[in-house]
């Protein structure tokens, strides 16, 4: 008798312990969709060629996408101008949201009033902090987009009116990628700020630059920020091979220093703006540290390869190298983390974005 009824405990115990597991899952899963269905009016997002979707195919200049194979899975295989075999980011950002499915570029001249209203991409792929790096790459400098923000607010209040204007802005989601091209277009690249800086100074310099570029944001009303901060940039199959002699074609160690230590600074950043800026939610989007556990732990996200990109031999191919005539691009972009030497696959764009919205973008609604 006293076995049995310690079986029933242990039989009850594990039922509770299932029945918490459970309950604590389904919270998730509600946490998850209630981000997408809480009214977010409008999201923008800036940045560079991690978010641009299309602005680059607008500008003169070499940076662009807007050829096969990028874009090869995206709606009716069209090349847009996003960096990837598809989606982005921000398209994964809206649809989840519940806004729209795709977030069109502000460059675009057949952009509709309800594009406007429901919010747009500022981004430009080979942009940066630093003015030096958008001059490298022929780009859209950062203060340029967020001049174009200021150019869209007044269009907005000549759609909306003054009153429902402030609202959009105010209830709207802003998301900023930028600070990769800094290190790997720049910095790391060229002698222009190398030779005049050493990597910490140079840091400071861009999280400066960073901080007076979101205040500008939040004078212009923005409320609900999210920084995507830079990936393992020393683990890009394209810094893997231009490192390969002191790498040995592994994750580049100083480069990721540099990436973790601008990570720092922007969580530095966000606990300094919080108080002084009243009314301000602002959070840091880990894209660091889901991209370095994708490379660690392939096989739980779905990836086979991970050190080196779909298109071409996958450890150069990069813009115009990445074509319909390169050789060797893949069958299957879904096996792959990168696309390119450099951006991310669909799949990858997809994953994060999925985690991000469950996560992080919860504390800005």
């Amino acid at each position: 008798m006293k076995r049995s009824v310690s079986f029933v405990s242990a039989s009850l115990l594990g039922t509770l312990i299932l029945l918490v597991i459970s309950l604590f899952q389904t919270r998730n899963i509600w946490l998850i969709a209630e981000a997408r269905n809480v009214s977010v009016p409008a999201v923008f997002f800036f940045g560079d060629s991690y978010g641009d979707t299309g602005n680059n195919d607008y500008i003169p200049t070499y940076s662009k996408a807007n050829f096969p194979p990028y874009g090869r899975d995206f709606i009716n295989h069209i090349p847009t101008g996003r960096v990837s075999n598809g989606k982005l980011m921000p398209d994964y950002f809206v649809e989840g949201l519940g806004i729209k499915d795709l977030l069109p570029p502000y460059l675009d001249p057949n952009l509709q009033d309800s594009d406007l209203i429901t919010g747009v991409n500022f981004a430009s792929s080979g942009s940066g902090l630093d003015n030096k790096t958008s001059q490298i790459l022929e780009v859209i400098p950062f203060w340029k987009e967020v001049e174009y923000f200021r150019e869209y607010k007044r269009s907005l209040i000549g759609l909306v009116g003054d009153d429902r204007a402030a609202m959009i802005l105010s209830e709207a989601i802003y998301f900023i990628a930028i600070g990769t091209n800094d290190f790997i277009a720049n910095y790391f690249q060229f002698p222009y700020r190398s030779s005049h800086f050493t990597i910490s100074q140079y840091t400071d310099f861009l999280l400066q630059t960073y901080t007076s570029y979101i205040k500008e944001l939040y004078s212009l009303n923005a409320r609900k920020i999210g920084l995507i901060n830079v990936p393992p940039l020393g683990c890009l199959p394209i810094e893997r091979t231009v490192h390969y002699l002191e790498s040995k074609g592994e994750c580049v160690e100083k480069i990721n220093e540099a990436a973790s230590g601008f990570n720092e600074g922007l969580n530095a950043i966000i606990k300094q703006l919080k108080p002084v800026l009243p009314g301000l939610k602002i959070v840091s989007l880990d894209y660091y540290a889901l991209i370095l556990e994708f490379i660690q732990n392939p096989g739980k996200a779905g990836f086979e390869v991970t050190d080196k990109g779909c298109c071409g031999t996958g450890n150069i191919e990069l813009g115009f190298l990445c074509n319909k005539y390169t050789p060797f691009t893949c069958a299957d972009a879904d096996k792959y983390l990168f696309f390119d030497s450099v951006h991310l696959s669909q799949k990858a764009y997809e994953a994060i974005a999925s985690t991000f919205l469950g996560r992080e973008i919860l504390q800005l609604l």
